[in-house]
């Protein structure tokens, strides 16, 4: 989480000369570079079983293509505020879907906690004047939530049979191919026109390192080992972290509601990890 709410300042520093559709593609190619390197280096490259030919394919399909896709379009139509409160709900309806689908349970303190988590967001983010959106900014946000969440899923059925760090790579891969078109149609008359230097690429390298690498990484171990419910709250702590980052490194202010709202975050995530009985919700 820490690796992404980074991204954030990234992105914004490599957005000043390339585009994002761009920005993204290049993450992705340079994450791929890496960690294909790492599988061979390592000879941890493996043959994926035919069954699972799909799942691969439509992970990648939700994250990065449709994920990148809503939450970069989606915010040229709402504020980034009311976009952090709409992503926060990833938590709540993967939830929603691990219980339906996979019948998966916590213990009412643990759902509890979900749903604080995600009200300590609102609460953090909330300022009078800030949710500027409209109807399709609303649409692609929750394109990107709901790509989210049918990732989350998908990936809870891949973790106990591959290696994360291939996981990711072979998601990395897809992604690619499927942004390919769109780079080569929206992006690379635009990169012709540009000086492309290696300052302007060291933001696209640290997301690709950090970002598309290391977050998806760790993350995809943490949903092996704490489902997909538990891994999913500690999303909610991108905004804290972002603000908090902000205050170290570029003297943001933090002011008292900032505090309760993160607070409020911290308190619903102890409550999600807690180790009670599951229950049956009806």
């Amino acid at each position: 989480m820490i690796f992404w709410s980074f991204s954030f300042i990234w992105f914004k520093m490599a957005n000043e000369n390339l585009r994002p559709v761009a920005i993204i593609f290049f993450r992705l190619v340079f994450s791929i570079a890496l960690l294909s390197s790492f599988l061979v280096f390592t000879k941890k490259l493996v043959r994926i079983r035919k069954k699972d030919y799909k799942l691969f394919f439509f992970l990648a399909l939700f994250q990065p293509f449709f994920y990148f896709l809503g939450e970069s379009f989606g915010l040229t139509y709402v504020s980034a505020t009311f976009c952090s409160v709409l992503i926060s709900t990833i938590p709540v309806f993967a939830a929603i879907a691990a219980r339906i689908i996979f019948k998966e349970k916590l213990g009412l303190l643990n759902y509890s906690g979900i749903f604080l988590s995600f009200l300590g967001v609102v609460v953090f983010v909330v300022n009078k004047g800030t949710f500027a959106y409209n109807p399709q900014g609303i649409a692609l946000i929750f394109l990107a939530v709901f790509s989210a969440v049918g990732y989350n899923l998908i990936l809870s059925k891949l973790v106990n049979y591959y290696n994360p760090v291939y996981i990711v790579n072979v998601q990395n891969i897809i992604g690619a191919a499927l942004f390919l078109p769109l780079f080569m149609t929206m992006e690379v008359k635009h990169l012709a026109d540009i000086d492309i230097t290696i300052k302007m690429l060291l933001p696209v390298l640290l997301l690709a390192v950090f970002a598309s690498s290391g977050a998806f990484i760790f993350f995809s171990f943490s949903v092996r080992h704490l489902g997909i419910l538990k891994a999913n709250v500690f999303t909610n702590c991108v905004p804290v972290f972002t603000a908090i980052f902000a205050f170290i490194l570029l003297g943001d202010k933090l002011n008292v509601q900032n505090l309760i709202g993160m607070t409020i975050v911290i308190l619903g995530l102890f409550m999600s990890q807690h180790k009670g009985k599951s229950i049956a919700l009806k």
